[in-house]
């Protein structure tokens, strides 16, 4: 597919995708280092298809036609995600396209330095259940959930069982978060594969969302297929679904995801508002 002749042909003047990956080069290698071990954690080989410099993955995006994106970063351990708020803003700050994110980790001080953060300019954090190893509904974070709820900055949770399950993974855990929260504006990564019929009815709170990421690929359906009965429910969510890719850290071209999409057969209004206007106002663009 040539990406930029597909989304020209909708009548957009780009991709919004809301699950890229920029991190840290030391962080950014012990990610890749996992996957090189990925037959062993995953029972599949995974490799790293954009595995290039920061320089030629940028490059890569804007050839593309990616016009917005945010650098996501993630904690696996307590003390990280005050430093990699700072290093995200100021990754953002240097990189034309990148929207500023944040993260953060159930610890003391989450409140403070999410506050900050936000008073910084941060329009999208990232939460990775799964690896982070964390119950969503600790104590500590039922502060930092009301400030994102109240500033109506979306989060992209990664709260599904896929690749593998977790301690807290599945719907119930963040399930209780929503229920608590129910304002909050939360992009459930992933479709929540392998979770995917419980993860869509959360869309039953006013500001839950879900990306594409990685969902309805040959490789993950390989693994975790998507039902088709529930694509006409993705239809019905044409203004709840956004694009989300995982770049850099997928084992296809990225034009692969975009060409799932487009199996679905929903229409061309639909990968529209997928591919940008649903990105576009979650950013704030």
């Amino acid at each position: 597919m040539d990406v930029p002749a597909w989304w020209q042909r909708l009548g957009l003047d780009g991709l919004v995708d809301v699950h890229v990956h920029f991190l840290p080069d030391q962080v950014m290698n012990a990610v890749w280092a996992y996957f090189d071990q990925a037959s062993e954690h995953y029972g599949t080989a995974w490799p790293i298809n954009y595995r290039t410099s920061v320089e030629e993955r940028l490059k890569t995006l804007e050839g593309l036609g990616v016009r917005a994106f945010p650098a996501l970063i993630y904690p696996h351990k307590p003390g990280m995600a005050a430093w990699l708020n700072e290093w995200a803003r100021d990754f953002a700050e240097a990189t034309p396209g990148c929207v500023p994110s944040g993260t953060f980790y159930p610890e003391p001080g989450a409140s403070a330095y999410v506050r900050d953060a936000l008073e910084k300019g941060a329009r999208i954090f990232k939460v990775h259940v799964q690896v982070g190893d964390y119950d969503p509904r600790d104590t500590e974070l039922d502060d930092v959930w009301g400030q994102l709820a109240e500033a109506a900055v979306p989060v992209v949770v990664h709260c599904g069982s896929g690749p593998i399950p977790g301690r807290h993974t599945g719907p119930g855990p963040f399930g209780e978060v929503l229920r608590k929260h129910p304002r909050l504006t939360a992009v459930i990564a992933h479709l929540g594969m392998p979770e995917y019929a419980e993860h869509l009815a959360l869309t039953s709170y006013p500001n839950v969302h879900l990306d594409t990421t990685m969902a309805l690929t040959p490789f993950t359906e390989s693994l975790m297929p998507f039902p088709r009965s529930l694509t006409s429910r993705l239809g019905e969510l044409q203004d709840r679904i956004v694009l989300g890719s995982d770049f850099p850290n997928i084992p296809y071209e990225y034009a692969v995801q975009l060409e799932a999409l487009e199996s679905l057969e929903l229409g061309d209004d639909w990968l529209r508002a997928v591919c940008w206007e649903n990105g576009a106002r979650l950013l704030g663009l």
